[in-house]
């Protein structure tokens, strides 16, 4: 049932909403074990990141030619009519009989053969809707909240979220690029030719991070030079993080949570072979992440080590360190091009509980600071209670450290990143990357 990408997609629809699973795991494990051809697998990822971006505008096309709630449907034949009405809204491309034709065929083979007929006259009676542009949606004038929810495809609360933090025209703008594919974009080894593999690769210079390439047009990790270690997936945004700790040749940095392994492996070749890093992850299914980054980027100067760093380090030799990055546990929410499944995943206690763990990760990590030495907190989230608020209440509680300025271990551009308030913030709809928030930290001098 599943050798097509239509099939493999509905699938990894129906495992993310039953089962809770991650979009891009579950894509990953579908065409691993499937056998399409590279231009079928391309169709197969548009249809489950482009069905998850646009759930939300694609449900509120089926309520209006549906005769009963899609809530009361079925979850399996629930994700076939939202495959096939994300290709009838989106891919205006493909024939609307093709579509209407196939999405039959499919519930037919799928064991969904009772439920042809309705497959048939929805999805025609939506193609013929979408032919006389006849699908209502709220303005952004008249509702803004209904607006975001339903058009831009965001649940009520994080719409309502959105319009607080950031007012109805940014807010706009921020759920917009979230609809969008987020850009290729690579890091650059040091010992590799930036320019000369731009050229090769296509795509632009970042703006922002010294080592990056991005808007590539087609996948880098199909690329032998991704195998050799010369080039890293890697966020624009991401790349700034570990700028922030001012590490050099021969440096030793502690990677607080560092799966899956991008900014360790960038750290690692910050410091040199004469440096260390050392890794610390949770979870005992990430670490192979890590060991897999380091492995191919070719670097042996790290320790990567199973701890739960609420606990504390347990490192078993030196007590403190000169520079500790905390990129903490978060919502994601800066990543939901990437992960548009997380829109749908996350509820809203989620974001206090994403704080708490967070604060108790920099608490238990600022411990571990050399007086005078370096903390680094990132997350690639947006939320106050994640970010701003949280520094709050953590130099409340931790006399003498204190925010120092950033700029200084940032690149030209990224400079303007830094904020009133002393940290670096990234915007997916004003700088082209990841939504994150860094602050570096200086712990209290001895004697102070």
């Amino acid at each position: 049932m599943s050798a097509n990408a239509r099939g493999v997609a509905w699938e990894v629809l129906e495992r993310v909403e039953r089962d809770r699973a991650f979009s891009d795991l579950a894509l990953h494990a579908a065409l691993r074990d499937g056998e399409l051809e590279r231009r079928d697998r391309a169709f197969a990822t548009e249809l489950v990141y482009g069905t998850l971006r646009l759930r939300g505008r694609v449900d509120v096309a089926l309520a209006q030619v549906l005769d009963r709630p899609l809530g009361r449907l079925e979850l399996r034949l629930r994700q076939l009519l939202r495959l096939g009405g994300y290709q009838l809204l989106a891919l205006r491309d493909l024939r609307a009989a093709a579509v209407v034709d196939e999405s039959v065929k499919l519930a037919r083979t799928g064991g969904l053969e009772r439920a042809t007929g309705l497959v048939n006259a929805v999805l025609r009676s939506l193609a013929r809707r979408v032919e006389l542009d006849d699908l209502v949606y709220p303005s952004m004038a008249e509702d803004p909240a209904a607006h975001l929810e339903q058009w831009c495809s965001l649940p009520g609360w994080l719409a309502e979220r959105f319009l607080t933090q950031l007012g109805p025209a940014e807010a706009k703008a921020l759920a917009d690029v979230f609809l969008e594919p987020p850009p290729r974009t690579l890091r650059v080894a040091a010992r590799s030719d930036r320019e000369a593999l731009r050229e090769r690769l296509g795509g632009e210079l970042t703006r922002l991070a010294p080592h990056g390439l991005t808007h590539l047009p087609r996948d880098p990790v199909r690329d032998p030079a991704f195998e050799r270690g010369e080039i890293s997936v890697q966020d624009e945004a991401s790349q700034l993080v570990p700028l922030l700790l001012g590490a050099g040749e021969g440096d030793t940095v502690v990677d607080c949570c560092a799966a899956p392994g991008s900014k360790t492996a960038q750290i690692a070749e910050i410091v040199g072979p004469r440096g260390e890093v050392i890794a610390l992850e949770l979870h005992a299914s990430r670490l192979g992440l890590i060991h897999r980054s380091l492995a191919r980027t070719g670097w042996r100067n790290a320790r990567v080590l199973q701890r739960d760093v609420r606990r504390g380090f347990d490192l078993q030799g030196r007590a403190r360190y000169s520079r500790v990055l905390v990129d903490a546990p978060c919502t994601g929410l800066g990543t939901l091009r990437r992960n548009p499944d997380a829109r749908w995943r996350l509820r809203p206690d989620d974001v206090a509980r994403c704080a708490e763990t967070g604060l108790s990760i920099l608490e238990s990590a600022a411990r571990y600071v050399e007086p005078g030495g370096v903390l680094v907190y990132s997350v690639c989230t947006f939320t106050p209670e994640e970010t701003d608020q949280l520094i709050e209440r953590f130099l409340e509680s931790h006399a003498g450290f204190r925010i120092d300025d950033p700029r200084p271990y940032l690149p030209g551009d990224a400079a303007k990143l830094v904020d009133d308030g002393g940290a670096v913030r990234t915007w997916p709809h004003r700088d082209g990357c990841d939504a994150f928030f860094a602050v570096r930290m200086l712990a209290p001098e001895k004697n102070r």
